[in-house]
């Protein structure tokens, strides 16, 4: 198995949407893939004690040459009281060239239907304004090489 880095990023989409765009993408490529369902373990805070919980985490792993392992796994979780929180975590390899996976994970970007980086005010407030997965969000994409001053999604054309 080829070495790999770890990408977690809070995103504002539901995981199946996430998995959807993912599949899109490598469709678009002719790649073959497989899906694979798991769990993980998140907490969830009571007051001020952390709650361990599983998650269920949906994925889906690239089994061609070319892509040599890359994979994304998506899951909700609810943090606090109410509201839910998703999470991406895409696995690329160390030998996959920047450009490619850029092109790869802008292309991601740019078919989810909605922005990846952005909650409405009602999503913030459920889930806890200042929580610090907002800010970490944007600064995974913008590290990604992603504009995060604007974001030109898919446009259906009729």
């Amino acid at each position: 198995m080829a070495p790999t880095r770890i990408l977690e990023i809070p995103v504002s989409v539901t995981p199946a949407d996430a998995i959807r765009s993912f599949r899109t993408v490598c469709e678009s490529r002719d790649w073959e893939m497989h899906r694979v369902e798991e769990t993980r373990v998140v907490n969830r805070w009571a007051i001020i004690m952390p709650l361990t919980r599983s998650a269920r985490v949906l994925g889906m792993v690239i089994d061609d040459k070319n892509a040599g392992g890359l994979s994304l796994r998506s899951w909700s979780f609810v943090p606090g009281s109410a509201g839910r929180g998703s999470m991406v975590s895409f696995e690329v390899p160390y030998e996959m060239d920047s450009e490619e996976w850029f092109g790869i994970f802008s292309e991601w970007c740019s078919i989810l239907p909605r922005c990846p980086w952005k909650w409405s005010f009602w999503e913030r407030s459920m889930i806890g304004y200042f929580i610090p997965e907002f800010r970490r969000s944007r600064i995974a994409f913008r590290n990604e090489g992603v504009d995060v001053s604007s974001w030109a999604g898919y446009v259906e054309v009729d």
